[in-house]
């Protein structure tokens, strides 16, 4: 069963935003087809929303 945006809020904190949690979802759901691994899934998109929130701090100039 693929995941939806509102699962993204069970497996991680970093997805605080509408947009942010579409994105865990897209990037778990590619995985998980990708690799047949659930856990693999979650901790790729836990990864993806994370390392964005950095790379959008760093433009900015501050950290994160």
């Amino acid at each position: 069963m693929p995941w939806t945006p509102s699962d993204a809020s069970k497996h991680t904190k970093k997805a605080d935003t509408a947009a942010e949690k579409r994105q865990w979802a897209k990037v778990a759901n590619a995985t998980l087809k990708k690799t047949g691994n659930e856990g693999r899934a979650v901790r790729t998109a836990n990864a993806a929303v994370g390392g964005a929130k950095k790379s959008v701090a760093k433009k900015r100039g501050g950290k994160k």
